[in-house]
């Protein structure tokens, strides 16, 4: 039934790990401030922790309708942080975005 829930769990728990470790640093540099990209990475930050949440609960739940429905929710969290990475990403790499010190 919840054959994706492993797969969602360990790559966002992976992100998460890279996420925080991103925010961190740039939050200890002192790089985001005057930039709007340590909110993004923050909201990254939160979308795969609660898709991690999910994931992990849509393996140890009983029922069968809630554990679609908690895979559902993991899935949809997960592409939302994903895109949200991917657009930073993207940003960065084409100087859109100037991270100033």
């Amino acid at each position: 039934m919840n054959k994706n829930s492993p797969h969602i769990l360990n790559t966002s728990s992976n992100l998460l790990g890279f996420t925080f470790l991103v925010l961190t640093s740039m939050k200890g540099f002192g790089i985001t401030q005057g930039s709007f990209i340590g909110e993004i990475i923050s909201l990254c930050v939160a979308l795969f922790a609660l898709s991690s949440f999910f994931s992990f609960s849509s393996m140890h739940i009983k029922s069968g309708e809630r554990i679609i429905r908690y895979e559902t929710i993991a899935s949809y969290i997960f592409l939302s942080g994903l895109f949200a990475i991917t657009i930073i990403s993207v940003l960065l790499a084409f100087d859109i975005i100037i991270l100033k010190k």
